[in-house]
């Protein structure tokens, strides 16, 4: 420009086009920078602490979460350290044989046989002994199960801290052994290790074959499972190694209790008969600290009261100076040596100690009901005029239960019918469905196969000697049970002497099952008068699992004690052999009394009998082992749960009984015991909770043929026998297998047929039903005591599991 002037550019200013975004919309509360700026940099005092409680930078949550993994690292380190030292329990190892041709007795030698180890061996003569390492600085005690004694099995295996499995070296396990191992599985598998013993006696060239198959039947049920082959000492050593450092699997039912093993019982009778007494079980204890206070559980035998906690000295001490003293005093009887040397380490107290209150006793006169006043009938009347009242337009003689589900709009139905409806009713008939009977035709298959071998052992000229013809009778008859509750559901026949509204008066019609209210005090049984109930199950479990954690007086986990048990009956000494193993587990509040406990289940894969629900059954739950008849209902979620007649294989199913107070978590395993003294595994499971509301039905089904069908109604027969049960049962609602809903309108004659009005036109090959309820509740048949199952070798065989091969 002319001049030399400086030009000024003028600012763009936005034209009519310009684009304008959305602003961020932070719903109906402002966004953290509004708030920021409205409280200009003003902090209350309530924000401080709370920041500083739970607001923390990066950096410290790393380290906060560094240091609570640090403290469980060395938790579980310190644990592991004092298993097997001086300070803790010593390594309690079982033994047990997974076939019936081989013996624990080179086993337990070869673990003897290391020169610098300490061998204490039992003056019972049973197959159990300690030893003690000092240039390991671990102890440990060998303890054999006896073969056959599946209580014993699963006993040893509630306390043990490693299982010791000795396989034979040509087919690794039997029946019986897998059974053994599913048991566990079952219950809970501790840590273990596999033992093969005799691999070298086997030819060179088999002996790679053999280790093969091994290995190939291991990985089928253990994943990292390694053979430990011992025939030298020097492989007994590194089994021994390998047991003092390998990982220990943790058990949630024992963690919260202690436990021991009786090494030692000895008994005192309190009376001149001699029948009751004080037991004085002596062992190391295991778990959390032993409180004398507390209630103490002999499995298998029931739950008793403690009145001292003696302090012995160690019979089997880590330090080499006490070990040759001892030697020295083998001679001598250790009875004295112990009671020059006894320390009284607890007493009981009267006013802390635990009650072995197990039931309520109840009030015959506290269940006992009055007549109304006047003035509660007066309230009851005001409160049903104040209840609103819907004016519909209904059919004649319809009931209240009928008109509150009835459509206002709904159309008039002829009655009488068409004439064309009257000749296509004249060539109905009834609609009659034969179920073929499949298992005759399996039985008929069965015997046609012709070309099975049978060894000369399985034919025997006595055969039918041992087939009890009344067992197998009713076996086949639960077999037909069986099959007709999953063909027909439910389905019962009305009796014809009896009339239905008496067979049945127990029952109810519910609108629907999953949305009708259900009172669960309501009607309930006098054994309901002897349990106990908690306000809160869960909330009073917590509690008392928060206060294990905290520190108790008693005596530590690993401290050798002598336990005085009072009132015990003679019968506990006189069953405790020296093969069977002795196990106490303190119970913790409550565990001691009766309630209702719900057990979930699941049918085991080996078991196809069928299972009869509210038949006797002998339950493992936790460290309780006793006697029960269940009852088997869904498990869903819902405030009713319907009633199971049978034990499902195909689904999971929850086990109710009378039974002492478990909390969970807790393993169940299910057994029932055959004739010859046997017991079969039926089903494993968990303590699902204690719930003396949870609602068991029953449902029955009544069903009826349609005879005539109109447009919307239709003359039904065979569901009754008489005017005055179709009267009765008029305001239940009907269904059919097609999914037609209906009620009945009104009864046709005297012999029970009917006519029902439905939402549509049946068809001629429906089946009308209609559905009935009733609250059921398990038998009272708890019996603690149970009878040692007959060893698998001395039982006699039964006809239900023999094999027979084929070539």
């Amino acid at each position: 420009m002319a001049g030399g002037g400086e030009v000024k550019q003028e600012p763009h200013r936005p034209g009519s086009f310009k684009q304008s975004n959305k602003t961020h919309k932070t719903g109906r509360h402002r966004s953290k920078g509004g708030l920021e700026r409205d409280s200009k940099g003003r902090v209350s005092v309530k924000v401080i602490s709370k920041k500083l409680k739970k607001d923390l930078k990066k950096h410290d949550r790393r380290h906060k979460a560094n240091q609570i993994r640090h403290q469980k690292r060395e938790a579980v380190l310190a644990e592991k350290r004092s298993l097997g030292s001086k300070d803790g329990p010593p390594h309690l190892v079982a033994v047990i044989l997974l076939h019936a041709g081989i013996t624990a007795q080179n086993t337990l030698r070869l673990i003897q046989s290391d020169e610098t180890a300490s061998v204490y061996e039992s003056n019972d003569g049973a197959e159990r002994f300690g030893l003690v390492f000092p240039r390991f600085k671990q102890r440990f005690y060998f303890v054999r199960a006896n073969s056959g004694d599946i209580h014993a099995i699963l006993d040893l295996a509630k306390v043990a801290d490693t299982l010791m499995f000795v396989l034979d070296p040509y087919e690794g396990w039997d029946s019986y052994g897998d059974f053994c191992l599913s048991c566990l599985f079952a219950q809970g598998l501790p840590s273990h290790v596999f033992v093969v013993q005799g691999i070298n006696d086997l030819p060179v060239k088999k002996r790679m074959d053999a280790k093969k198959h091994l290995s190939k039947m291991l990985e089928k049920r253990f994943l990292d499972a390694k053979p430990f082959y011992l025939d030298t000492e020097q492989e007994a050593v590194l089994v021994i190694r390998h047991i003092a450092m390998q990982k220990q699997r943790r058990m949630a039912f024992r963690d919260r209790r202690s436990y021991l093993l009786a090494q030692r019982v000895d008994f005192e009778a309190s009376d001149i008969v001699g029948l009751v007494g004080t037991l004085k079980v002596s062992g190391y204890v295991r778990g959390q600290a032993l409180n004398v206070n507390k209630l103490v559980h002999i499995v298998g035998h029931g739950d008793f009261q403690m009145s001292q906690i003696d302090g012995p000295p160690d019979p089997m001490p880590l330090n080499t100076k006490t070990t040759k003293k001892r030697e020295d005093t083998e001679m001598r009887d250790p009875t004295v040596d112990m009671e020059e040397d006894l320390k009284v380490l607890m007493k009981a107290d009267p006013s802390k100690q635990a009650a072995l209150e197990s039931e309520v006793v109840p009030d015959p006169m506290e269940g006992e009901q009055t007549w109304p006043t006047d003035e509660e009938l007066r309230e009851a009347e005001e409160a049903i005029k104040e209840t609103r009242k819907i004016v519909r337009r209904v059919p004649k003689g319809t009931s209240d239960y009928q008109a509150a589900w009835i459509l206002d709009d709904e159309e008039e139905v002829d009655e009488e019918g068409s004439d064309g409806d009257m000749e296509e009713e004249d060539l109905m008939g009834e609609a009659v469905s034969q179920a073929s009977d499949e298992s005759e035709g399996e039985e008929e298959a069965g015997e046609e196969c012709e070309t099975m071998t049978v060894p000369e052992s399985v034919r025997d000229d006595h055969y039918d000697e041992k087939i009890d013809e009344e067992e197998e009778r009713e076996m086949l008859e639960k077999y037909k049970q069986e099959r007709m509750d999953e063909m027909f559901p439910d389905e019962v026949d009305t009796p014809k002497d009896v009339l239905a509204r008496v067979r049945f008066q127990k029952y109810r019609g519910l609108k629907s099952f999953r949305v009708s209210p259900w009172d669960p005090k309501e009607n309930l049984p006098r054994d309901y008068a002897r349990i106990f109930q908690f306000q809160n199950f869960t909330r009073t479990r917590k509690r008392i699992f928060s206060e294990i954690k905290e520190e108790e007086e008693g005596a530590m986990p690993g401290w050798y004690v002598t336990v005085h048990i009072c009132n015990v009956p003679v019968s506990v000494m006189e069953s405790f052999k020296p093969e069977v193993p002795l196990v106490l587990f303190t119970l913790l509040p409550h565990e001691q009394k009766m309630s209702v406990v719900h057990f979930l289940l699941r049918r085991h894969a080996s078991n196809t009998e069928p299972i009869k629900s509210k038949e006797e059954m002998v339950f493992h739950c936790g460290c309780r082992r006793y006697r029960a008849p269940p009852l088997y209902s869904q498990h869903t979620l819902a405030n009713k749960f319907k009633y199971e007649r049978f034990l499902r294989s195909d689904a999971t199913v929850v086990g109710t009984v009378y039974g002492p107070i478990t909390f969970p978590s807790a393993s169940v395993l299910m057994f029932k015991q055959r004739a010859n003294g046997m017991q079969d595994l039926i089903a494993t499971g968990s303590v699902l909770n204690v719930n003396p509301d949870r609602v068991v039905v029953k449902r029955i089904t009544l069903s009826g043929h349609p005879f005539k069908i109109m447009t919307r109604t239709s003359v039904v027969r065979y569901m009754f026998f008489n005017r005055e049960d179709v009267l009765w049962f008029k305001p239940v609602e009907l269904r059919t297998k097609w999914g037609r809903r209906g009620h009945i309108k009104e009864p046709l004659g005297t012999h029970g047929h009917m006519k029902c009005l439905f939402d549509g036109q049946l068809k001629s090959q429906d089946t009308v039903l209609m559905n009935l309820y009733k609250r059921v509740f398990p038998k009272w048949a708890y019996d603690p005591y149970l009878p040692n199952p007959v060893p698998w070798e001395k039982a006699e065989p039964s006809v239900n599991v023999q094999e027979i091969e084929m070539d």
